[in-house]
């Protein structure tokens, strides 16, 4: 068996890097949630205050996105990505020593600013490296790094119990300013097609015009945003349904709704990544198929969900709608590299991430306007599994860009 070569070496590595980047991003932003009482004993506040904090991060982050990948498109995407990751860090590190309501609030919306830029230049990054048929699967790993993040928000928690609510915040802000050194010593972008002398420089105001001049940019970036709608109604309320449809306490619910998703998920990226890449090699429009399917799969996993009368199976059937969602969610940087030049693939993803994080936040808020209503938490699955099926039918509708580099 011959060995990889070097370049392929050199993208994995990129990946591995990356992986623990995407877990602590997504750590550093939700283990707040997870030490509510600890951190409302240290510093009094509202319960709007104290949601507000989460706010202050969705807004400035999902603003920050585009700007963010213009900085990834127009500069060293590698530098951006550790400039983000020292600066969010040392913002987490800070946030130990707020001591007022103000204080935490700005440290929060310091860190969505910062990590605003991560996003976008890493998953270019990673799709400069991986260019052929590795690409799906390449952007899949990196997932499971946010999920793994998002899974150990607890961690925040737990410590908080243990020690105290800033003990957490220094530890994992110094960890990652500690990493972002090694980060710097051993990401590098990858070669570029053309010498940076006969390179048009990449503007802004060029960059919108390119992508918006794009049909299937539009169809991408509606697609996304409902995506973000199916996705929040079901993720932010399966513990209230789970403990209203089975009477299960808090606690229960809970962990029921959260223990077992992230392993579905993980198999469902690696499975969509491998088959993405496998079909890509024989259609163009392979990777855009395999998102079709997964979600073709969740919708009816939902109603299944939703009809069964045993938590077992009702907790399986998320299950297999977490790992369906997972084909879809693995594939939006590929497919957008379908579509958009080159030059402007992580301004792109910005702009898609700032749609799809404004409908996240609007979907928890209808979501309360709902429950307010008394209306059952039902009808927000329901919703959800429609509008993956119409997230579906816009898939199909994209086209890749005739001359766009691969």
């Amino acid at each position: 068996m011959s060995a990889p070569s070097p370049s392929l070496s050199r993208a994995w590595i990129v990946v591995a890097l990356l992986a623990p980047v995407a877990a602590l991003a997504y750590l550093d932003r939700v283990m707040i949630t997870t030490m509510r009482v600890s951190v409302l004993e240290a510093i009094p506040m509202t319960e709007a205050q104290f949601g507000l904090l989460t706010s202050a991060f969705l807004w400035t982050y999902a603003a920050m996105s585009p700007f963010g990948g213009f900085l990834a498109d127009r500069l060293n995407r590698s530098l951006v990505i550790t400039a983000s990751l020292f600066l969010w860090s040392a913002i987490t590190w800070l946030t130990a020593y707020a001591t007022t309501f103000e204080a935490l609030l700005l440290t929060r919306a310091v860190l969505g600013i910062s990590q605003g830029c991560y996003m976008p230049a890493a998953l270019a990054l990673i799709t400069d490296h991986h260019r052929g048929p590795t690409r799906s699967l390449a952007t899949s790993i990196h997932t499971i790094g946010v999920s793994v993040g998002s899974g150990l928000g607890g961690v925040g928690g737990w410590l908080a119990e243990r020690q105290d609510w800033t003990f957490a915040f220094a530890l994992f802000g110094a960890i990652g300013v500690g990493y972002s050194v090694a980060l710097a010593a051993g990401l590098r972008d990858a070669p570029a097609k053309a010498p940076a002398e006969t390179r048009a420089p990449v503007r802004f105001r060029d960059a919108m015009s390119s992508l918006f001049r794009i049909p299937s940019f539009h169809l991408a970036l509606l697609y996304w945003g409902l995506l973000a709608i199916a996705g929040w109604a079901s993720v932010g309320w399966l513990p209230t349904l789970l403990g209203e449809k089975f009477h299960l306490s808090q606690g229960k619910a809970g962990m029921s709704a959260t223990a077992y998703l992230p392993p579905a998920t993980w198999v469902g990226a690696l499975l969509g990544g491998f088959l993405s890449d496998r079909w890509a090699g024989r259609h163009p429009r392979g990777r855009i198929f395999v998102a079709m399917i997964g979600l073709g799969f969740s919708a009816p996993c939902t109603l299944v969900a939703l009809e069964a009368n045993s938590l077992p199976v009702t907790i399986v059937a998320f299950m297999l709608w977490s790992s369906g969602f997972a084909f879809a969610t693995i594939n939006m940087m590929p497919i957008l590299c379908l579509i958009a030049d080159e030059r402007y693939r992580a301004t792109g993803f910005g702009v898609l991430n700032l749609f799809s994080c404004f409908m996240g936040g609007l979907t928890i808020y209808l979501g309360g306007i709902v429950r307010d209503a008394q209306v059952n938490v039902d009808v927000v699955f329901r919703a959800g599994a429609l509008v993956t099926l119409v997230c579906v039918g816009l898939l199909w509708l994209i086209r890749p860009t005739a001359g766009v580099g691969r």
